[in-house]
Parts: structure tokens; C-alpha cells; sequence
């Protein structure tokens, strides 16, 4: 800008120069011919006088430089000519300003001459006797008039252009230092020229209205990254180039993805060809889901198209974690067998005696035992759908609504109570020790941890061993203790005892009528009241299972 506005003003200038100079050259001119004129007509009176009084003898050995002397007749007939041969001209009658004069005395006139080939100033005096006298001069030329000139005019013209750039240096500087100390961030701060002014005021508006707009978009932005930072699930943004626009810490962690990642195609190098017809569907404007396996679990993936004036300039991914649904569809697969299983032995030993007695095969003296081994399986088919039924409760959280403050010394002793004559029926040794302590539950909910815990260390324990239940506080937190005798547990199965159905010694399970359901009642009990619970166990010494609550 400041060079246009430079080389602007020195064209004005020089234009300036040049149409001034212009002028005065026309009007030097035009004021010389006048004057050249007048000369010619004040020497045409004189010598017009000096020849009505000397005739021709006047003209003899007359010598006026730059200037032409003719004598004419009346009837336009050359007499005089002091540059050519009167006698070979022709009548001078026609000429304008011999006409002039014989009409009025005197004329003038310029012309190009016709014998001389240049422009001259012609003046006519008519004299007494009806002759004219005629002076002619050489016209000046604007070229004659600029030779004398030509030095000094050049000699201005390089100032006048030196001085005109030195000043429009400066004055485009001048022009153009309020427009560079500009703050777009406040242009109204700064003192402009008035001419500017509706052109800040302008500039002020926007800025005020890009600064709203900027910080609308900002908590925008703040909004959307809280919500997609807060979500469990994957989000990912992508352009119509595949290349990341947005992702958020859920989608980040799922695909090892990095924040350096957006901005680059990562996701179009994915080797997963169901991933890759994904992206191609979302891109063709169709919605996709596929599932994929990564090392952090399965995911199921959502492609929808974003769609602006019919065409489609980006995809949205949402990436799910399927893995727990998974896992839980395949635990309801397996539960369902289980108790289909669990129930089939006890149904089909059922119906076998009742077939026997109802054909009268049965001997009177084995009525009884049938009768008691049909009571036991009924007994045990009862247990079983009231432990299915207890941790369907548990699984639904239907114990979670109506906690109360339980004094788990009491709870213990009421149950080990009722379990001391099994306790004896299987020559096991069941005492508790302790003080009162105060738990926040539910009467089924504890009371369930803790006769499972009792029931299980009776059943698994040996002949003459002991159960020993143990209520108090530790690091300032309520526990159970629940030690045997027994069996014990083999390392390996340890992570999966509170497995529904999951059983350490399938054989024995069945001697003693276990459902396989205790400890998984007792691992959602203990996850409803928050408490944890450890596990410590010698194969062959015995098992302790501790619950410390909240």
C-alpha cells in the first residue's frame, strides 16, 4: 500500500509539472507571437512611410533580418520582393491580408508561405498611391521556444522530482503510520484520521461481536469436551479424509491413541477389515455398526455420516463396550445349564423311586428308605431354587432399599445357634467369639453372609474338626471371620469359588447336598454392603474367610 500511494503522489506531481509547464509554454507562446506580431506591424507603418516618400529607392541596399519585404499592385501584381524574383511570382491579389488592406488599409494574416515552405506572420499597409506593402516574418515554433529552455526545464524537472519523491516518501509513511499502529483488538484506541473513523467503528463492532462469538464457542467447546471427557464410552470424530477432527479419553485409552493423534489418519491404516467397511458405509451417507476385538476387550462400534447440502463431510464414531455384556449373556448361558443340570439329578432320582413304588417293585421294607431318599432330593431341589431365588434378589439389588444398623454379634450368634445341631450331626466343633459390633444392611443380607459362611465351613470340614466365627473391629472397620478345619482350597481354584455353580470337589459337593451357590450368594451380599472380602486358605489345614465392612 505504502508504494502504490508513493508512486500515486509522484504521478500527480509529475502530471502537475507536466500540464503546468504545458500551460505556461502555450502561454509564453501565444504572448511572443503577439509581440512578434506587433513588431512586424509597427516596422510594416515605418517602412509603408518610408516608401510612399523614397519609392523603390528606399529598398536599395536595405538589409531587415528574419524578415520579408513585398511590394504588390493594386491588381495584386508583385512590383518588390526582396527574397525572390518578382517577375516569376504570382498575383498576390487572393492573398487575405492584400485584400485586407486594400479594403482597409492595413491587414494581416499566417499562413504557410507557399514559396518559402514555413509558417509566417504576414502585415499589409495599403500606401497613397493604391499600392500595398506587405512585411513578412517567420513564425516561432514551440520547438524554438523550448531550446533556450531545454537546460534550466530539465535542470526543474529532475528537482521537482526529486523533491516530489522525497515528500511522498514521507507523506505515504505518514499516510499509511496510523493504519500500521492499528490494534485490531481495539481500533478505536488509536487517533486516525476522521475519514476512518466509520470504518473503526466498524472494525470495533466486529471485534466485540467475534470476542461473544468466541467466547460462546469456547464454552462450547469447554461444554462438549466435560460431556465426551465424562463418557464411558469412545468418541471420535473424523473429516471426509478419515482424518481425526476430535476424540475423547474414553476413545483414546480403547485404541492407544494419543491427543498428538488428531489431525492424522490413524484410523484409516486399521487392518481390521470389518473397521475399514465401517468407515467406507459411513462415508457412502449409510449408518454401520460392526463389532471389533482389541486388547482392552470387545467394542461395538457405531459409524453415523455427517451430512451438510446433500454431500458428507465427516463420520462420528462411538465405540462400546460390549465386553461385560458379553461376558454376562455367556454367565446367564452357563447359569441356565447349570441349574437345568442342577435340577435334572434330583428330578430324575424322583421319578425313578416314585416309578419303582407306583409298580409296586419296591419290597414293603424298602418303602421307607425310597420315601427318605425322594424327601432328600425334594429337600435339596427346595435349597437350591431358594438359593436361585436369594441371589436373583441379590442380583436385582432388591436388598439395597431398606438398610438398617444390625448388631453383627447378634446376627452371628442367632445363626450359629441354628446350625449347632447340624453342626453336630456332622461331628464338627462350632463356637464364636467376639464382641458387638454395628453393620448397615439388611437382616437377609447379613444374616446370609454369614450362614452361608457357616453352613460351607460345616459341610467342607472333617470328621472332629472345628468352626470358629469371629466378630469384631479392626483398623477402626467392623469384620466376620469365619475359620474351619477342612479341606482347604487348592491355589488354583481360589479366583473362582464365588463362581456360580463352581465347585472345589464336585464328589464331595454332592455328599454333602452343597448347591454350589453360597459363596456367590455371599460375594453379591458383601458387594451390596460394600464390604471385601479375603480369602485364606492351606489345602489339607483348613479355610479362613473374612468380610470387613464399611
Amino acid at each position: 500500500m505504502t508504494k502504490r500511494i508513493f508512486f500515486s503522489i509522484v504521478a500527480v506531481a509529475l502530471a502537475t509539472l507536466l500540464v503546468s509547464m504545458g500551460v505556461v509554454l502555450g502561454l509564453m507562446y501565444r504572448y511572443l507571437t503577439q509581440v512578434q506580431r506587433q513588431q512586424l506591424k509597427n516596422q510594416t507603418i515605418l517602412a509603408a512611410q518610408a516608401a510612399a516618400n523614397e519609392g523603390l529607392e528606399y529598398f536599395q541596399g536595405l538589409q531587415v533580418p528574419d524578415c520579408r519585404i513585398t511590394w504588390v499592385a493594386a491588381d495584386g501584381t508583385v512590383l518588390y520582393d526582396d527574397q525572390a524574383d518578382s517577375h516569376q511570382m504570382e498575383n498576390h491579389l487572393e492573398r487575405e491580408e492584400i485584400q485586407e488592406a486594400l479594403a482597409t488599409g492595413y491587414g494581416e494574416s499566417d499562413r504557410q508561405s507557399s514559396t518559402l515552405t514555413q509558417r509566417y506572420l504576414y502585415c499589409a499597409q495599403r500606401l497613397p498611391d493604391g499600392t500595398v506593402l506587405r512585411l513578412a516574418s517567420p513564425q516561432s515554433t514551440v520547438t524554438d521556444l523550448l531550446l533556450p529552455l531545454g537546460a534550466p526545464s530539465l535542470i526543474l524537472l529532475v528537482v521537482a522530482l526529486a523533491l516530489s519523491g522525497l515528500l511522498a516518501a514521507r507523506l505515504s509513511q505518514s499516510i499509511v503510520q496510523p493504519l500500521n499502529q492499528l490494534d485490531l483488538e481495539a481500533p478505536m484506541a488509536v487517533e486516525s484520521y476522521p475519514e476512518l473513523s466509520p470504518l473503526l467503528r466498524r472494525l470495533d463492532r466486529q471485534q466485540r461481536q467475534l470476542r461473544l462469538q468466541a467466547q460462546d464457542m469456547a464454552q462450547r467447546k469447554n461444554e462438549f469436551d466435560t460431556v465426551t471427557a465424562s463418557m464411558s464410552e469412545g468418541l471420535i470424530l473424523l473429516n471426509s479424509a478419515c482424518r481425526i477432527l476430535t476424540l475423547n479419553p474414553a476413545a483414546q485409552k480403547i485404541l492407544g491413541l494419543r491427543p498428538e493423534s488428531i489431525g492424522t489418519d490413524r484410523l484409516s491404516y486399521d487392518r481390521d477389515l470389518g473397521f475399514q467397511s465401517l468407515l467406507l458405509q459411513a462415508l457412502e451417507g449409510r449408518r454401520a455398526q460392526t463389532t471389533i476385538v482389541l486388547p482392552s476387550g470387545e467394542y461395538e462400534v457405531d459409524a453415523s455420516p455427517v451430512e451438510q447440502s446433500g454431500s458428507v463431510t465427516g463420520v462420528v464414531l462411538l465405540l462400546f463396550d460390549v465386553s461385560e455384556r458379553r461376558r454376562s449373556e455367556q454367565l446367564r448361558r452357563e447359569f441356565t445349564a447349570n441349574v437345568s443340570h442342577e435340577l435334572k439329578t434330583p428330578l430324575h432320582a424322583i421319578g425313578g423311586y416314585a416309578e419303582l413304588m407306583a409298580q409296586g417293585i419296591v419290597q414293603p421294607q424298602d418303602v421307607a428308605p425310597f420315601a427318605r431318599k425322594i424327601q432328600t432330593e425334594t429337600d435339596r431341589m427346595v435349597h437350591l431354587v431358594e438359593d436361585i431365588i436369594r441371589l436373583s434378589r441379590l442380583d436385582e439389588g432388591m436388598d439395597r432399599t431398606v438398610f438398617e444398623d444390625i448388631d453383627l454379634y447378634a446376627k452371628a450368634q442367632e445363626v450359629t445357634a441354628t446350625l449347632t445341631g447340624y453342626a453336630k450331626a456332622a461331628d464338627v466343633t462350632l463356637t464364636l467369639e467376639g464382641e458387638p459390633v454395628t453393620v448397615s444392611g439388611t437382616q437377609d443380607t447379613v444374616g446370609g453372609i454369614v450362614t452361608n459362611l457357616c453352613d460351607n465351613a460345616i459341610k467342607y470340614n472333617r470328621l472332629g474338626g472345628c468352626v470358629t466365627v469371629r466378630v469384631g473391629t479392626r483398623d477402626g472397620r467392623p469384620f466376620l471371620s469365619v475359620a474351619d478345619t477342612g479341606i482347604g482350597i487348592q491355589q488354583e481354584h481360589l479366583d473362582r469359588i464365588f463362581e456360580r455353580f463352581y465347585r472345589v470337589d464336585k464328589s464331595h459337593s454332592k455328599e454333602v447336598g452343597g448347591t454350589g451357590l453360597g459363596l456367590s450368594i455371599v460375594k453379591h451380599a458383601a458387594q451390596i454392603l460394600e464390604a471385601q472380602i479375603q480369602v485364606d486358605s492351606t489345602p489339607g489345614q483348613g479355610t479362613t474367610i473374612t468380610v470387613t465392612f464399611p
